[in-house]
Formats: C-alpha cells, sequence, structure tokens
C-alpha cells in the first residue's frame, strides 16, 4: 500500500469518500502535495501529522470548505466539486471544525438548528416542538444532562464541544470529519463521544479523526495516515502500528527523544503554598482546592497531574491572582502573595493560561504585539514607549522560544497552534518572572511542538527558575517533571518521583481510588 493510492480497508469495500491527487496551493506555499486518501465506511480513518503538515486543509477540501487547487475529491467515486461546506453536508459530508463556530447569545436548541430549521405551515413557522425534541434527542445520546434551552455562553468549554458535535450528528452525515474533537473534553466525555463514534460506525458512517492526543486517537482508529510537510508519508491499519512508527513517521524521531532529559540544580523554596483552599467560581459553597501545601524550589519543575475537576486550573489561577483563596496563603521567595495580576506580575510570577485564545492572545494584535503586551510598561520612558528596546526584546524572544513566523508584525492568527503557544509562553517569560506557572502548556499543539515546548521549559528551569505546570496526560506526567503532584476532587493524594509510580497508579490516585493517607503512607 502506498500513499499514491491510499487507504484500503479490506480490499473489496469501495472508499465512500476519496482526495485524489490533491494539491493545495496559499501564494508561494504548497500546503498540500499530491496527497490521496480513500474514507472508508464504517471505519474510522485517523490523520496524523503536526501543525502545518496539511492535515485541515486536506479535512477543508474534503468537506468542500476549501477547493484543491489540482486534483478532485470523489464522493461514491464519482468526482464532485460542492458549492459551499453547507452543500458538502447536504449531501452527507459533515465536519467538526478544531475551533468551535457557536453563537454564544443563542441557546443550545437554536445552535443545533442554525441555517437549518425545522418549520411547519409551508415554512411560516418554526416548529419548535419538533426542534425541542430532537435536541433532548441528540443530547440524551452523548450522555449530557443539557437543557436545550440555555444559553451557549453559559456553558464550559467542554459542554461547548459536545453542542458541535450534537449539530453534526444531526445532519445524518455519511462521512463524519472531526477536527480535533476531544481538545476540551474530560475523560469521561472522551468516553462517551468514543461510544458514539461506535454506533455511528455500527450505522455504516465513515469517521475521519484528527488528534494530537496519538494514543487516544490510535486507541479509536481502524485506519492511520500521516501527512507531514503536505506529503501522505504512510497509511497503513491501525492493527498493524503502534505510538512509536506513528512518532517516527511524523517527526523522524522515537519518541523518548521528545522528552527532555538532564539533571537539574536546586536552589532554594521560590514557591511555598500552605494549607490553600479555592473557592469553586462555578459552584458556590464547593471548594476546587481543599487544604493543599506544597513548595516548588528554584530550578525545579514539578508536575500537577489530575483530571477534569481536579482544581489544578483554580490553583494556579489562585496563585496568579485571578481567583481568592479561600482559606491558606503563598509565600514567594519568602514573602507573602497578595494582590492584583499585575502586582504579581511585578513580584515574580507569571501564568500561561489554558486557553490561549481566550485568555493568551489578542487575536487583533500581531506576533510582537502579543509578546510585549504583559512586560510593555519596561519600554516606557517619560510615558514615551522606546519602540527599538520594545523591538529588540522582542526579536530577542523569538529566537529564546523558536516562533516560527514570518516577522514579528505577521498576524498572530497566521501561526501554528505550537507556534502561539510558544508565544504565550515568551510572553511570560518577558515578565522576566522566577515562578513560572503552566496550565495544560501543550494542549492543542502536536507532538513535535509539544517537544519544543518541554524543552522550553526544561531550559527555564535550568537556568533557575521554578517551573509549576499541570497536565491531563498521563505520559507527559510520567516524563516530565522532577516531581509529581497527583490532585483528586481537590485533594493532593501523591507527592512522588515520577519514576516511582506506576501509570496505573497514577490513573487510580487521579480518581480518588485512594485515598490521601493510602498514598502517602503505602
Amino acid at each position: 500500500m502506498t500513499a499514491a493510492t491510499g487507504l484500503s480497508n479490506t480490499g473489496v469495500t469501495p472508499p465512500v469518500l476519496r482526495a485524489a491527487e490533491v494539491t493545495k496551493v496559499y501564494g508561494g506555499t504548497q500546503a498540500l502535495k499530491g496527497v490521496s486518501l480513500d474514507i472508508a465506511p464504517a471505519r474510522t480513518t485517523v490523520l496524523f501529522g503536526e501543525n502545518g503538515a496539511g492535515k485541515s486543509t486536506l479535512m477543508k477540501i474534503l468537506s468542500s470548505v476549501e477547493a484543491p487547487s489540482t486534483g478532485r475529491v470523489e464522493l461514491d467515486s464519482r468526482a464532485v466539486a460542492f458549492s459551499s461546506a453547507r452543500e458538502a453536508a447536504d449531501h452527507g459530508v459533515s465536519i467538526i471544525h478544531q475551533e468551535l463556530s457557536l453563537c454564544p447569545n443563542l441557546s443550545i436548541q437554536d445552535n443545533l438548528f442554525l441555517g437549518r430549521e425545522r418549520t411547519r405551515r409551508g415554512g411560516a413557522l418554526l416548529n419548535r416542538s419538533e426542534q425541542r425534541a430532537l435536541a433532548r434527542q441528540v443530547l440524551s445520546r452523548l450522555d449530557e444532562g443539557l437543557n436545550p434551552q440555555s444559553l451557549v455562553s453559559e456553558l464550559r468549554l467542554g459542554q461547548q464541544q459536545l453542542v458541535e458535535i450534537a449539530r453534526a450528528l444531526l445532519q445524518n452525515a455519511r462521512v463524519l470529519i472531526m477536527d480535533e474533537p476531544t481538545s476540551a473534553l474530560s475523560a469521561p466525555e472522551v468516553e462517551v463521544l468514543f461510544q458514539v463514534i461506535q454506533d455511528l460506525k455500527a450505522q455504516g458512517v465513515a469517521v475521519v479523526y484528527i488528534s494530537h492526543h496519538l494514543e487516544e486517537a490510535l486507541s479509536v482508529a481502524d485506519d492511520v495516515a500521516v501527512l507531514r510537510d503536505g506529503v501522505m508519508v504512510a497509511t497503513a491499519q491501525a492493527k498493524d502500528v503502534d505510538l512509536a512508527w506513528i512518532v517516527r513517521k511524523m517527526v523522524g524521531r522515537d519518541p523518548e527523544a521528545l522528552f527532555p532529559t538532564g539533571e537539574r540544580t536546586l536552589g532554594d523554596a521560590a514557591l511555598e503554598i500552605k494549607s490553600l483552599s479555592v473557592a469553586d467560581p462555578a459552584t458556590p459553597g464547593r471548594l476546587a482546592v481543599t487544604d493543599l501545601s506544597t513548595t516548588v524550589h528554584a530550578g525545579e519543575m514539578v508536575g500537577i497531574y489530575g483530571l477534569m475537576g481536579s482544581g489544578r486550573t483554580e490553583l494556579l489561577e489562585c496563585l496568579a491572582g485571578r481567583l481568592p483563596a479561600a482559606a491558606g496563603e503563598a509565600h514567594l521567595h519568602g514573602e507573602m502573595l497578595t494582590g492584583s495580576i499585575r502586582q504579581r506580575i511585578g513580584a515574580g510570577l507569571a501564568l500561561v493560561p489554558e486557553d490561549r485564545q481566550r485568555d493568551g492572545l489578542v487575536q487583533s494584535m500581531g506576533v510582537g504585539q502579543n509578546l510585549s503586551l504583559a512586560s510593555v510598561t519596561r519600554f516606557v520612558r517619560r510615558l514615551l514607549l522606546n519602540s527599538r528596546a520594545e523591538n529588540d526584546a522582542v526579536t530577542s524572544m523569538i529566537g529564546d522560544v523558536t516562533v516560527k513566523t514570518a516577522s514579528a508584525e505577521a498576524p498572530i492568527g497566521s501561526l501554528s497552534g505550537g507556534n502561539q503557544q510558544k508565544v504565550v509562553i515568551g510572553k511570560a517569560l518577558m515578565t522576566d518572572p522566577r515562578v513560572l506557572l503552566l496550565d495544560e502548556p501543550s494542549r492543542g499543539v502536536d507532538v513535535g511542538a509539544k517537544a519544543d515546548v518541554f524543552q522550553l521549559m526544561a531550559q527555564q528551569a535550568k537556568r533557575g527558575l521554578a517551573v509549576l505546570f499541570t497536565t491531563s496526560e498521563a505520559e507527559e506526567a510520567m516524563h516530565i517533571p522532577d516531581r509529581l503532584l497527583v490532585l483528586a476532587r481537590g485533594r493532593l493524594v501523591a507527592d512522588v518521583r515520577p519514576g516511582d509510580i506506576t501509570r496505573d497508579r497514577l490513573m487510580s490516585l487521579a480518581d480518588g481510588a485512594e485515598t490521601t493517607e493510602e498514598a502517602h503512607h503505602e
């Protein structure tokens, strides 16, 4: 089987959808180079590749969001050229995009039927009762007890992602393309989604799946394909490959080479957390973090592993000044940590937030402006901005964090997810912190960009910074930090060296199957 012929599920069943020698050119950039791919009915095809490899471009072409420069798309062995994604969906090809396209000011029900309203009396009136019944039915299928009348703006990110998935399910797709569908989902929600995928396959639906979570994606795959630099470099059946094979095809390196190595020298206590409790901002009266104490030293990289709802984000946001402490305190190099976010940045503490699009970047600004945003006062002299000093610092930071950009003036949206994340980290580093907090720093970036982010974190720790980061990826928790904290339902249940804990026990602790006493006094 070659890249030119694409995937073949059994050698008998013809593909329902096919890309044939597809090329896509944007200006002087060739995003896809003669790519062919067969999408088989009743099977899940997982497409792997780094950011910029061409995955999303290929999916946009298959779903008629964009047209190929050369080559063709075939549906049921016949060439098609739909005028829009709406027309493609009407013919059974639907896509769930990585970036949500919901209207936050509308209800779940209105979002589900936006542009596809059910009507009565010859189309004069909306059939809201039918829409409500169908909305409840599809939400029940996703095992999510949501009220169809709830505003999307009231939902957390993971629930909004499920609404996006529900909208696609309502279109009765024959081919369903999922671009990073689990990026904001909790572990239970991912399990529900995977069951939905199995149900769709049983109905003959072809599923195309893109994810940066390699192990997760491989577990749901029937067929796999790997894009690198716009070229289809490998295709295979999932049963014939493993994680190491996928990583080698994607980046040309073994998985072990992606994690930073080397010993670091620990200094004095940089961040001391004493009996800290944090209220849950979404649920009054509930604590998101309960009586947590730990110390992070200069030069140390400490990881926090926990599932959705474990309190890991609330802990970092409290330390950064975004949430108040309900009890307890924290000290930064011996000084009580108090004041606003700005004051804590000035004291030497910086946070890289989980949601870089919403909290980390300003989309209307360029790369350089985003980098210097949190530290711009450093370049002000007598109420005037020293643009030369700012530009020099930005240029230096672009090199330090290895942002791949045409220039500092390039729009932030022109960068891949991995490079946008580097900009957010670079923005934090430009404040000259002594303690660096990172909430899910590898979320939504590909395996190669993850390696760059991890290496950058290790370099900062080697420079003497105290690094405290969260992760929901067991593989990262087992390989990245010098020391690992495990949270379960807001409580610290383990403080261990990653090499001293098995993956199964890590999952057991995070799930709350062991008590704090059992974890510390085994």
